[in-house]
């Protein structure tokens, strides 16, 4: 009788914390981190479905009861990018988590049950003729190739590229939340998009809501007074390093990340505001950056930048790329993609740009791409075209035009081997699909000698060490 009065005893102690978790108010603040609401999106005042990250009180000193204290929510909205998490107030909940958590669930089984009816169309769809072009969704059974599917693979981009689920993982704990909401940066203002490593002593209590750059110098204060009691000294109105382009309103400045240590890891940390997976902040030796500028009587304002290896055994041209939000749209991005190559033109190297890209970074690039080897078709013979003989005359490295060629429906597999196929007509309409557009880079106005390097040994990314298809 003892031991069974005991085993019950115990049954009943282990039930008694889901007794209390059961009773506890979902609807009370302070709201449980993943939890799901309804609030008022800030941008256009839209309701929108989002999951609760994190929660902090903004007044944790006062001496008031627990429903009188003010709570803020960091959050993810449902079906968008981690760049649009914000800090909202108890003010701006619409819908409750009582309520909010049976709509999350409906809204997820609709998604499901749309990616089903996608899958089952993209099934249809592959084994269907279509000509023998292979497109970016589906893999075409080609007429001499048998029933096996092309080994290319499919141009989707993936942003997570390279990183294990644990790697993600992790990453995703460390910068879940952003720690400065806006940046002033010159004339403009930005609200930032991701998580940024700055000192501590900048975010003491895990979050700003704004810091002040220099726009030349790119050092950042905590207080806008600082910022002009530092200009005032007098500050050079341009990036450091040598300006090896100007034309058109647009500079370009090489900076080297030895010579100028403090200033890239300053860009660095700017950068990693509006960049998820970016890891480069504090080893800038090795690497150059180049800043795009626009250029008045004030002086010279940041656009954007790139940066690349001073040596690449991977090939790459391109390790980092940003166009700042407030100057997107602009055509920039693709500027700095075409300035990249004319690098890799003046060194006769074909180069490709490191991966992952981020999503905007993939776009441009497949623009880009797409582009210029549509221009190389439409001026050449294409009787006796080869990926080859594009990837010597625009520097772009083979793989690259591959998925380009893919991205277009202009390649066929037949027979183990790629086919370029283009049909009568198909040129001008791509063409008038992709055009160029923004600035243009002049190849005449880019004043640059590569760097010289003490690397021995032969370089097999030299477009002279490259062999015909």
């Amino acid at each position: 009788m003892t031991a069974t009065a005991d085993k019950k005893r115990k049954k009943e102690k282990k039930k008694e914390p889901v007794v209390e978790q059961e009773e506890k108010d979902e609807d009370e603040h302070p709201f449980s981190i993943g939890s799901h609401l309804v609030v008022e999106w800030a941008f256009d005042k839209s309701h929108r479905i989002c999951r609760v990250i994190e929660r902090m009180c903004e007044n944790p000193e006062d001496e008031v009861d627990e429903s009188q204290k003010r709570w803020q929510y960091y959050v993810h909205f449902v079906d968008f990018n981690r760049r649009m998490d914000d800090w909202v107030a108890s003010s701006q909940v619409v819908e409750l988590p009582s309520k909010a958590g049976p709509l999350a669930k409906e809204h997820e089984a609709q998604r499901q049950q749309l990616r089903e009816q996608q899958k089952e169309a993209d099934n249809a769809a592959g084994g269907e003729d279509d000509e023998g072009v292979r497109t970016r969704r589906k893999k075409t059974k080609v007429e001499g190739a048998g029933e096996e599917d092309a080994p290319l693979a499919e141009a989707e981009h993936d942003e997570h590229e390279g990183l294990d689920e644990a790697s993600l993982k992790e990453h995703e704990e460390v910068t879940k939340v952003k720690n400065i909401r806006t940046i002033e940066l010159g004339r403009h203002i930005m609200e930032t998009w991701y998580f940024s490593p700055f000192p501590k002593e900048y975010f003491p209590y895990g979050f700003v809501d704004r810091l002040y750059f220099c726009e030349y110098s790119l050092r950042f204060f905590s207080h806008r007074s600082e910022l002009v009691r530092y200009q005032s000294r007098g500050v050079d109105p341009h990036p450091p390093g040598d300006e090896i382009y100007r034309h058109a309103g647009l500079a370009m400045f090489e900076v080297d990340g030895a010579a100028n240590k403090e200033y890239c890891q300053n860009l660095c940390y700017l950068a990693k505001l509006f960049l998820d997976h970016k890891t480069l902040y504090y080893d800038v030796d090795p690497f150059l950056f180049y800043v795009l500028c626009e250029y008045d009587d004030r002086g010279y304002h940041p656009v954007g930048y790139f940066s690349k290896e001073k040596y690449s055994d991977v090939g790459y041209n391109l390790a980092c790329i940003l166009t700042l939000p407030c100057y997107q749209r602009k055509g920039y991005g693709r500027f700095i993609i075409a300035f990249s190559y004319e690098l890799s033109k003046k060194e006769m190297k074909v180069g490709s740009p490191e991966k992952p890209l981020s999503d905007l970074g993939a776009v441009s690039y497949r623009s880009y791409w797409a582009h210029e080897v549509l221009k190389v078709l439409a001026s050449s013979d294409l009787t006796n075209m080869s990926v080859m003989d594009i990837s010597k005359q625009t520097s772009i490295m083979s793989d690259d035009i591959i998925t380009a060629l893919q991205y277009l429906g202009l390649l066929r597999y037949v027979r183990n081997n790629y086919i370029i196929c283009v049909p009568p007509g198909i040129l001008t309409e791509l063409q008038e699909r992709h055009p160029a557009k923004g600035p243009q880079v002049d190849p005449e106005k880019l004043h640059w000698s590569p760097l010289i390097t003490d690397i021995k040994g032969k370089d097999k990314w030299l477009i002279k060490a490259k062999r015909p298809d």
